[in-house]
């Protein structure tokens, strides 16, 4: 287990490296992961292959304000994880960069360390329509449209859009698939041992399995 968070972090320095030399637009795939599964990495493919990012960071994040802190795995495990899904893709990457920022963070806040920390790479959100549907409510949501973009990928059932993003400049419709997959399901699914082999990458049903995650 320490091995595998030594090697996390060497690969993290070896990227970091990277991302001083080439500039790159970079989309911001935020979740807790808990855990990541396929529809999340169908998500995550699409956009790398079918919109004009050059690399989709996979921000795992520490606590969400929205949600109840005790219903999380361990950050770590988390991003292991994700590590564990997105080896094999070579423009998807696992973000712990919310790990030390001030915890609730909202994503403005992130947005600011990221300018901070990689000021030669343009960063973009990437979310759901529902997501979307809700931005309104983010904590200064206007600047974040002001000053990056936004790539919205399809969800059924997404209710009403608000009309100031109907046609918005920053706000980039992305045809993806419609994976209707959630961590909730699959948490509860564990618990009432049912069998999800198929809704998690083999590597990752593998390290759920071994430590006995979601079982309780």
């Amino acid at each position: 287990m320490i091995e595998r968070f030594k090697n996390l972090k060497i690969i993290s320095i070896i990227q970091f490296f990277n991302l001083l030399i080439k500039k790159m637009k970079i989309g911001l795939y935020f979740g807790t992961f808990n855990p990541i599964h396929v529809g999340h990495l169908i998500i995550a493919n699409h956009m790398a292959e079918h919109s004009d990012l050059d690399q989709i960071w996979m921000v795992v994040t520490p606590h969400n304000p929205h949600k109840k802190k005790n219903t999380l795995l361990d950050d770590y495990h988390r991003l292991e994880m994700v590590h564990l899904a997105t080896k094999d893709f070579p423009k998807i990457q696992p973000s712990d960069i919310e790990f030390k920022l001030p915890q609730p963070n909202y994503t403005v806040n992130t947005l600011a360390h990221l300018f901070e920390k990689f000021p030669q790479h343009k960063f973009s959100l990437i979310m759901g329509e529902d997501n979307l549907n809700s931005l309104h409510k983010w904590k200064n949501y206007e600047v974040i449209l002001k000053n990056h973009d936004v790539y919205v990928y399809p969800r059924l059932n997404s209710g009403e859009m608000d009309d100031q993003f109907i046609n918005h400049p920053k706000i980039h419709r992305i045809g993806a698939p419609i994976v209707e997959l959630s961590s909730t399901f699959i948490r509860e699914s564990i618990k009432n041992d049912k069998n999800i082999v198929p809704m998690l990458p083999k590597e990752v049903w593998e390290y759920v399995e071994h430590n006995l995650f979601y079982k309780k």
